[in-house]
């Protein structure tokens, strides 16, 4: 009987951030972090408090442009090896925003292994972009194929990493990324100095990035500086970029 009951288990969208825009021109879909393997049901509450700052953050920045930000609400707290639960659920929720606001661009942006899910489900026809902050991503196996990256063509992308994070090494991201630039230029990494997994030491400056790259990503505004400098540079310069102190303060959109 409990199989059965979990079979039956959908994903669904949080409700949008702030007041929904009279007209939607873009979604930012946020995947919270999971786990390796767990067949339980994620508390809803719990797991939308690691992305509900960002959310809130972009839900601010782009109402005026017609912005709507939705936590996306897993089946299972596990990725769950193939089964690949995370990355199944952000992909039924893009082709919910399709179904709900028609034929509008659509950022992923996921937190650990919501990071994962992200980068998996990019290749999603309505997707453009992919935000990966401290991506939980699996070791290295020579007899697992790796992470997938050709998905993830024609879309940019942004992963950001504490240097000092142990709970997902920034190694394997800065991997990704070298294989992903190598069929895609609007890959680009930045590296969190110092700073661990939760990225709590310059939360405001990560925060300001995350800002800056869907803005430009979903609506054509001039990126900062800095990521126009890490989208052009070629590897590794643009796969390891500093997110400089006071990013958030001094950001200037020219």
């Amino acid at each position: 009987m409990a199989q059965e009951a979990t079979s039956v288990r959908e994903a669904r969208l949080g409700r949008g951030f702030g007041p929904e825009p009279t007209a939607v021109s873009g979604v930012v879909l946020l995947l919270p972090a999971g786990e390796e393997q767990s067949a339980r049901r994620p508390s809803p509450w719990l797991a939308s408090a690691s992305v509900r700052a960002l959310g809130r953050q972009l839900a601010r920045a782009g109402r005026a442009e017609g912005l709507v930000t939705h936590v996306v609400h897993y089946r299972f707290r596990g990725w769950n090896g193939s089964e690949a639960h995370l990355a199944r659920d952000a992909a039924w929720a893009a082709d919910e925003v399709v179904r709900r606001y028609g034929d509008v661009p659509v950022c992923l942006a996921g937190l650990d292994m919501g990071g994962r899910a992200a980068l998996h489900a990019g290749g999603h026809e309505a997707v453009n972009s992919v935000l990966a902050i401290a991506p939980w991503l699996p070791e290295e196996d020579m007899a697992a194929p790796p992470e997938p990256v050709k998905q993830l063509a024609g879309r940019r992308v942004l992963i950001v990493h504490g240097t000092n994070d142990e709970r997902t090494d920034p190694e394997l991201s800065f991997r990704l990324a070298a294989r992903a630039k190598k069929s895609n230029r609007d890959v680009c990494r930045f590296e969190v100095h110092s700073d661990k997994h939760a990225l709590q030491q310059h939360r405001s400056e990560v925060l300001a990035l995350a800002e800056d790259f869907v803005m430009g990503s979903l609506f054509g505004h001039a990126f900062s500086r800095p990521v126009e400098d890490a989208l052009a540079a070629p590897p590794p310069l643009g796969l390891r970029m500093p997110l400089a102190s006071g990013f958030g303060r001094s950001l200037r959109r020219h």
